[in-house]
């Protein structure tokens, strides 16, 4: 994973719903978002983003708040930032798109999905629980609790200062609309998944913020989908792993559905 902020990035903005949002693409064919998960700038995607752009054009957007895209201001709820996605999409032509998201990259894919099946070909959610029950306990206690932003990896916190364009002192604030959401989202009944006009592929760690009861579960709400189970894999799964997921990803998505 590249962390350095001297990096140059394959980035540019544009005008997404009155949201100037940063972007990167990388590759050529079909069209493939890859959504990040909370807190994640484009560079945590980057070993997932270098095995996709072979086969996919792939197009990596950083919502509001996050990376170089500014926060604005109201909350950051996961319906929010599907319709900034949905903007985004608009904003660019992109149709008929392959959705990859982790965390709560895999809720917004979730959302853009059951908002606009005509934007989704295939969906990818990675390390997403779809509702509260589908934590384990100690991420459940976690919310309950209160977080602090001492729970994250402090690199986290260092990429947020190094790229935002809110300065780092925003950091606080972004962490706060994000935890208020987590505290009662998401919260899909798993019979709203019976919509789901996409095929889709379910994929988590063993020690991942999920339960594999819970993605067995999702995978069986799906009219059409996949579950994998990656073993000795936690909630970093696309960072840690980043070659076996893209292969798992390319796999799923040249099958025929």
């Amino acid at each position: 994973m590249a962390t350095s902020e001297t990096q140059t990035r394959n980035g540019d903005y544009v005008d997404a719903g009155g949201l100037n949002t940063y972007y990167e693409v990388n590759g050529a064919g079909d069209p493939l978002l890859l959504l990040h998960g909370g807190f994640c700038p484009a560079e945590t995607f980057d070993g997932l983003t270098l095995g996709l752009a072979e086969a996919y054009r792939v197009y990596l957007p950083e919502r509001r708040g996050h990376g170089r895209t500014p926060d604005a201001d109201g909350p950051i709820t996961f319906e929010i930032m599907a319709q900034d996605t949905i903007a985004f999409m608009d904003a660019l032509d992109i149709r008929d798109a392959h959705l990859v998201g982790w965390s709560d990259g895999a809720v917004v894919a979730l959302h853009v999905a059951l908002l606009r099946p005509d934007l989704v070909r295939k969906l990818v959610l990675i390390g997403a629980a779809l509702n509260h029950d589908g934590l384990p306990a100690q991420v459940r206690e976690m919310l309950t609790a209160g977080m602090t932003p001492e729970i994250l990896p402090p690199f986290l916190r260092q990429l947020y200062a190094n790229v935002s364009p809110d300065g780092p002192e925003h950091f606080e604030v972004v962490f706060d609309k994000l935890t208020a959401t987590w505290a009662t989202e998401p919260n899909f009944a798993l019979s709203e998944l019976e919509r789901l006009s996409a095929p889709t592929l379910f994929m988590l760690g063993d020690g991942d913020m999920v339960t594999v009861e819970h993605a067995a579960a999702v995978q069986r709400a799906i009219s059409d989908a996949q579950l994998a189970v990656v073993p000795g894999a936690s909630h970093g799964l696309p960072m840690d792993k980043p070659e076996f997921v893209s292969r798992l990803v390319v796999d799923f998505l040249a099958e025929d559905h």
